[in-house]
């Protein structure tokens, strides 16, 4: 469920809860979410924007939602089978269509400067990395810290 790169730590709520997102958080020290969901909305209990932040605000963590980072629906099937040329062709198109955007890139220094000041769960709903963009956000995140140090 868990994937760390320096102070960013992905998790993906599919199969958890609310409360199991805290304590993941409590446990790595982490003290604020990143949601990169496009849409930050769940048919999960307790996952839906307003409700999570809310939870999450009670244990004393903040929550930020970075939608610009986002996979696109269209672009989410190819993510399903990993290690296929529908899974690379998925990941290019994301890489082209939302982390090589402005918007994305923005996002993505969002995210890296909110990381420079605590440590970070980036938050999406599949539980396997390997079959999540947040996997790709990371990814860009490591590059680009490499390129700036």
């Amino acid at each position: 469920m868990g994937q760390r790169v320096g102070n960013l730590l992905g998790w993906g709520y599919e199969g958890a809860t609310p409360e199991d997102l805290v304590a993941f958080a409590e446990r790595n020290g982490a003290t604020v979410v990143v949601d990169v969901r496009l849409n930050a909305i769940s048919r999960k209990p307790g996952f839906s924007k307003r409700k999570l932040a809310d939870r999450l605000s009670a244990s004393g963590i903040a929550y930020l939602h970075l939608p610009a980072l986002g996979n696109p629906r269209d672009n989410r099937p190819g993510f399903w089978s990993p290690g296929t040329d529908e899974a690379r062709a998925a990941h290019r198109a994301f890489r082209e269509r939302v982390l090589e955007s402005d918007g994305g890139r923005d996002a993505l220094d969002q995210l890296l400067a909110v990381a420079q000041e605590a440590t970070v769960v980036v938050l999406c709903f599949e539980d396997d990395p390997a079959r999540c963009h947040r996997t790709l956000v990371l990814e860009s995140a490591r590059a680009r810290e490499a390129v700036a140090a």
